[in-house]
């Protein structure tokens, strides 16, 4: 299946480009998403006329992501949780209370946006966690898991 695309999508493509894509992903994925419209005569000609609007709103997305970067950028979070002698924790610490920390010290950030490369967090100490804000835009943060008293 041929797609124009909408918006910039990793590993993908950017904003105009025509790319083949499986029909599963572009039909339950890319297009019901806005990321992509089907490449056809008038899809093409639609797309031409929009271009401009559309890089505008890639450029803003892309400084927005570069602003809470910056305000991210070398932020340290805590978390206390229950834990056992042996430092583990009662259940995990999750992309969810990653994002509530974050927001809880003043900066939004979404459950999509924490990217933990090894799964959940079962144990206590500090961890280097990588938000990825934009296809563009990573930062890295500290989270520090402690136990309750």
């Amino acid at each position: 299946m041929e797609v124009i695309l909408l918006s910039k999508v990793e590993n993908l493509g950017d904003i105009g480009e025509l790319v083949n894509v499986r029909s599963g992903y572009g039909r339950n994925f890319l297009i019901p998403q806005g990321k992509a419209t089907i490449a056809n005569e008038a899809n093409r000609a639609m797309f031409e006329a929009r271009r401009a609007e559309l890089e505008k709103a890639a450029a803003e997305a892309l400084a927005a992501a570069r602003t809470r970067a910056e305000s991210l950028d070398g932020l340290k979070v805590a978390i206390s949780c229950k834990a056992g002698e042996e430092g583990k924790l009662f259940g995990s610490v999750g992309t969810v209370d990653i994002a509530d920390a974050v927001a809880a010290a003043g900066v939004e950030l979404a459950k999509h946006e924490v990217r933990l490369s090894e799964g959940t967090i079962r144990e206590l100490g500090e961890y280097a966690v990588e938000l990825h804000l934009h296809p563009e835009v990573n930062v890295t943060i500290t989270l520090e898991i402690s136990a309750e008293e």
